[in-house]
C-alpha cells in the first residue's frame, strides 16, 4: 500500500531567524548594550563616585552654623564700651513652609511674635528649601512669648528657641559716632558681602568702628555637624567646631572725656574733638544730635526709633567729619603762609582799619574800627581782620594754597572712618574757572585769609592744625586704635621755620591771656593757648553763624589738644564755643592732677 505523502512534508522550509548576519548583529548589539551599561557603571563609581557620595552625604549630614560672639570694645584704660548681650530668638529649618504642618505652625508663630505669616515665609523662601542654615525668624523675645511658646510646643513642630550673640552699648549716644551700630545685612550688601562668608540674617558693622575694623570684630563661624532623616529632622550630632571669637579692640578714647565733652556740648548742634597733640590719638569726638545704637539691635525698629534717626537735623551725621567753613582760627595758616613765603617779616606791623577797600570791594573790620598797628602776635590775640587781609593779598593765593594743604586741608585725614570722612574744600583757580566760571581774584585770597569764601573744613582737620603749633610744627594723623607705638609713627614734619612756630605760639597764647579767649584763662585749668572763630553762615536758620574754638594745655608743654564748634549757633567763637572747652579742661586736669592748680587769680 502507497503510503501517501504530507501535505506538510511537501512544503519548503521557511525559517529565517538565526540565519546570516541577524545573530551576529544580536550578539554584537548585546555586547555593546552591556559595554556601555558597564562604562556608565564605572564612570559613577569611579570618576564621579566621590561627588555623589558628597552629595548623598549632604543630605543626610547637614553643617548648622554657630555665630561667633563679635569683639568687645574698650577705652583706653580699659573700660567696656561695647560688648554682647543674649536674647532668646526664634529659629526655623528653611524647608519649613513647604511641610503640611505649616498650615497650623505659621498662623500659630504670627500670632504669638505679632510678625506677618507672609515675612516669615518671604526670609524661608530667600534662604532657600536645601539651606543647611537655620533662618531666624524673630529676636528679643520676651517672657510671654517664650511661655507661649513652649504652652503650643505640641503643634509647634520644628521651631526651635536659642540665644544668640546681639550687639549692646551700655553707653548708648554717648559713644554712637565713635562706635557706630550693627545691623542685619540688606539684601544688596548680602549679595556683595557672600564670598567671604556671610549668610541671611548675619549682621554687620553699619557705621564707625563697627564698620571700619568689621574684619577684626566679626570672629569665625564654627557649627555642629548634625545627622537628619529623609524629613530634614536632625537626628544626633556627629561633631562641632567652636565658633571663634572676634578679636576686642582698645581704642585711644578716654570716656571720661568723651563723656565730659557730650556734656558741655549739650543740646547744641555740632561737634567736639579732643586730640593728643604730640601723636594725633583720639581721645574724645562728640556729634549732636546723637543717637541710641541700640535700636539697631532690635528685630524690628518701631515708628519712634525710625524717627530718632532720621530726623531733619540728620543725627546719624558725624558733623567732626563734616566741613565747614573754618573762620578765624585759619588765621594760623595765614600766619604760616606770610612768614614761610618770605613776603613778611616775623617781626611786621601793620596798620589796621575798620575796613579795606580793595579792588573796588570793601572788606570790613570785626569790630568796624580796628585796632591800630599791629604785628602778628597782636593780630592774632585780637584776631585782627585788616591785618589778614593784608598777608592774604601779600602773600597771594598761590602760596596760601600751597599752606593750606600742607596743614591738610582739601583732603582726608587718614582718619578711620575713611567713608564717612569729608575732604573738605581748598578752592583754587582750576576750581573757581569749573564752578563759578570766574577767574581767581585778590578778593578771593582776602577771603581765604579769615577763612571764609568758599573755604571748607572738618572739626577734624581744624584739630590737626592746632596740633601743628602745638607740637613744634608736626602733621599729625588721627587714629582711634591705641598701640602704644611712638608718636613718629603718627605725624611728619611741615618743616616751618623756628620763628614761625615761636610766633604761632605766642599769638595763640595771648588770644586766652589777654584777647578774644579770656574765657579759658581761669587759675584752676592750666595755661592754656587758643584761638576763636565766628564763621557766616547764609544758608539755614535765619542766616545764623558757626561758632569755633581751639584750645590746647599746658600751653608750654601740650597733652591736650580740643576744638568745640557750634553749628549755628548764632554767638561768637569766645562766648559760645570756649566755654565748653573750659568745661572740659575742667574735668580732665582736676581728674589728672587733683589739687595741682588752684583757685584764684591769674
Amino acid at each position: 500500500m502507497a503510503i501517501l505523502p504530507s501535505p506538510l512534508s511537501s512544503q519548503k522550509n521557511t525559517r529565517t531567524v538565526g540565519r546570516g548576519s541577524q545573530s551576529v548583529f544580536l550578539i554584537l548589539f548585546t555586547l555593546l548594550m552591556t559595554s556601555g551599561i558597564g562604562a556608565r557603571l564605572a564612570y559613577l563609581q569611579i570618576i564621579e563616585g566621590p561627588k555623589l557620595r558628597q552629595r548623598a552625604e549632604s543630605n543626610r549630614i547637614r553643617m548648622i552654623p554657630k555665630q561667633p560672639e563679635r569683639g568687645n570694645i574698650f577705652d583706653r584704660n580699659g573700660k567696656l564700651l561695647a560688648t554682647t548681650r543674649y536674647p532668646r530668638s526664634v529659629h526655623l529649618w528653611p524647608m519649613a513652609h513647604t511641610k503640611p504642618s505649616w498650615s497650623v505652625v505659621g498662623p500659630r508663630l504670627s500670632q504669638i511674635l505679632d510678625i506677618p505669616q507672609e515675612e516669615m515665609e518671604k526670609k524661608l523662601i530667600e534662604a532657600g528649601a536645601n539651606s543647611s542654615s537655620l533662618i531666624r525668624i524673630a529676636r528679643d523675645l520676651n517672657d510671654a512669648q517664650v511661655t507661649a511658646l513652649k504652652e503650643y510646643e505640641t503643634e509647634l513642630t520644628d521651631v526651635e528657641i536659642n540665644t544668640e550673640a546681639v550687639r549692646h552699648y551700655p553707653d548708648g549716644r554717648q559713644l554712637a559716632h565713635i562706635l557706630g551700630y550693627t545691623r542685619e545685612l540688606t539684601a544688596e550688601q548680602l549679595k556683595k558681602r557672600k564670598s567671604e562668608g556671610y549668610r541671611l540674617g548675619d549682621v554687620i558693622g553699619q557705621m564707625g568702628v563697627e564698620k571700619a575694623y568689621e574684619k577684626t570684630l566679626r570672629g569665625e563661624w564654627g557649627g555642629q555637624q548634625v545627622e537628619v532623616d529623609g524629613a530634614g529632622r536632625p537626628l544626633r550630632v556627629l561633631g562641632e567646631k567652636q565658633a571663634k571669637a572676634g578679636n576686642d579692640l582698645h581704642l585711644t578714647i578716654d570716656l571720661d572725656i568723651q563723656k565730659a565733652a557730650e556734656k558741655a556740648l549739650g543740646k547744641r548742634n555740632g561737634a567736639i574733638v579732643a586730640l593728643n597733640p604730640n601723636n594725633g590719638e583720639v581721645l574724645a569726638m562728640v556729634s549732636h544730635p546723637t543717637y541710641d545704637p541700640n535700636i539697631f539691635s532690635k528685630q524690628k525698629l518701631s515708628q519712634k526709633d525710625w524717627e530718632s534717626v532720621q530726623g531733619a537735623e540728620h543725627p546719624l551725621v558725624n558733623r567732626a567729619l563734616s566741613a565747614f567753613p573754618p573762620a578765624s582760627t585759619f588765621k594760623i595758616v595765614t600766619t604760616t603762609a606770610g612768614i614761610e613765603s618770605g613776603k613778611f617779616s616775623p617781626n611786621v606791623v601793620l596798620q589796621t582799619y575798620g575796613s579795606l577797600t580793595i579792588g573796588g570791594t570793601r572788606f570790613g573790620e570785626w569790630n568796624h574800627a580796628g585796632f591800630g598797628p599791629l604785628g602778628f602776635v597782636g593780630a592774632m590775640q585780637w584776631s585782627s581782620d585788616t591785618f589778614f587781609y593784608q598777608i592774604g593779598k601779600g602773600v597771594g593765593g598761590h602760596k596760601l594754597i600751597e599752606w593750606t594743604r600742607k596743614y591738610g586741608f582739601g583732603e582726608k585725614t587718614g582718619f578711620d572712618f575713611s567713608t564717612e570722612e569729608a575732604k573738605g574744600l581748598v578752592p583754587d583757580e582750576n576750581w573757581k574757572r569749573k564752578v563759578w566760571k570766574m577767574p581767581w581774584t585778590v578778593g578771593d585770597s582776602i577771603n581765604m585769609s579769615i577763612g571764609q569764601g568758599a573755604l571748607q573744613t572738618t572739626p577734624l582737620q581744624v584739630a590737626v592744625m592746632f596740633a601743628v603749633p602745638a607740637n613744634g610744627g608736626y602733621r599729625v594723623q588721627p587714629h582711634l586704635i591705641k598701640d602704644n607705638g611712638d608718636a613718629q609713627n603718627w605725624r611728619e614734619s611741615l618743616n616751618m621755620k623756628p620763628i614761625t612756630i615761636k610766633i604761632l605760639r605766642e599769638g595763640l597764647r595771648k588770644v586766652v591771656s589777654e584777647g578774644t579767649g579770656k574765657a579759658l584763662n581761669k587759675p584752676n585749668i592750666p595755661p592754656v593757648a587758643g584761638k576763636s572763630g565766628t564763621a557766616e553762615a547764609w544758608k539755614g536758620r535765619a542766616k545764623q553763624n558757626h561758632a569755633w574754638f581751639g584750645a590746647y594745655a599746658p600751653a608750654d608743654k601740650p597733652e591736650i589738644l580740643i576744638v568745640a564748634f557750634a553749628e549755628h549757633s548764632g554767638g561768637g567763637g569766645g562766648s559760645v564755643a570756649a566755654p565748653m572747652i573750659l568745661e572740659i579742661m575742667e574735668e580732665y586736669f582736676a581728674r589728672k592732677y587733683p589739687g595741682k592748680y588752684k583757685t584764684g587769680d591769674r
